[in-house]
């Protein structure tokens, strides 16, 4: 099962994407894929119901049909960082042996088609594809056996970083990853048994045409079940938190020389069976 939150910035309704990809609405037995709509008895109340009995939602998604995020509601938006042993080694860094965690703001969240505006003063902003966890099911210290049954679903993510201020502004990656805007979601949430391997999934990601990213999750230190597991040591997760876990290499600041964002740029991206975005940096 696909979810989409649909419509105009600030007004997205629910929905979900049918077998010939249109989009049914869902307005009429959830108030917004987000909560308690995301748990597991909430998703199988979606699941019985006959796509082709809901209203068929006008416009072709991502074409004359903007899709928001598909997560509303989000309460935490964390996130994993040198996740790809392949990664780190780009950034001369070590391979973690616990996961690195940071927290993107959820004022960051955007459509996976948003155009990106640069921060005015930004000069080394740079993208990562990443898989994205959506939790259904919330709790705290959850067993790794037991933490995809805590798991929605996945989505794209686009982690989008300003350096500068991630790194050599006092030393917080928070305000390099949380400026409004930084952080497309989608465009679908794809159920869990949707992806039966979430560590065999390809991501990759284009800038006018010129692919940067080329890898796979098969290389990531921690997969889905460790992350989930991991970070509800130290918080509580709630239906529709948002996970970002982290980027295979190829992100601007490994290129020799580092390559960064300009305004009139085109970002593409897209994971196997999660869908693309597209964000042209204004």
């Amino acid at each position: 099962m696909k979810l989409v939150r649909y419509g105009a910035k600030g007004a997205e309704k629910p929905g979900l994407l049918d077998n010939d990809g249109q989009v049914r609405d869902l307005s009429a037995h959830v108030a917004d894929i987000a909560g308690d709509c995301l748990t597991r008895q909430g998703l199988d109340a979606l699941r019985a119901l006959d796509p082709g009995t809901l209203p068929l939602v006008a416009g072709s998604p991502q074409h004359d049909l903007r899709l928001g995020a598909c997560v509303g509601q989000v309460g935490k938006f964390l996130a994993v960082g040198l996740n790809y042993a392949d990664h780190a080694a780009e950034a001369g860094m070590d391979v973690p042996t616990e996961p690195i965690l940071f927290t993107k703001w959820t004022s960051c969240i955007a459509g996976p088609d948003d155009d990106l505006a640069l921060p005015p003063d930004s000069a080394t902003t740079d993208w990562e594809a990443e898989l994205g966890i959506v939790i259904g099911d919330g709790g705290s210290h959850i067993a790794t056996e037991q933490a995809t049954d805590h798991i929605a679903g996945y989505c794209v993510i686009n982690d989008i970083s300003e350096r500068d201020w991630q790194l050599r502004r006092g030393g917080t990656w928070d305000k390099g990853k949380g400026h409004d805007g930084f952080g497309p979601i989608g465009p679908w949430l794809v159920t869990v048994d949707e992806i039966p391997d979430p560590r065999t999934l390809r991501l990759w990601l284009e800038v006018d045409g010129h692919r940067f990213q080329d890898g796979t999750t098969e290389t990531m230190v921690f997969g889905p079940p460790e992350i989930v597991s991991y970070i509800s040591r130290f918080t509580t997760l709630h239906p529709g938190d948002v996970i970002a876990t982290g980027t295979p290499p190829g992100v601007g600041m490994g290129q020799k020389p580092p390559v960064y964002l300009r305004r009139g740029q085109v970002m593409r991206l897209g994971i196997d069976g999660l869908g693309q975005q597209r964000q042209k940096v204004v």
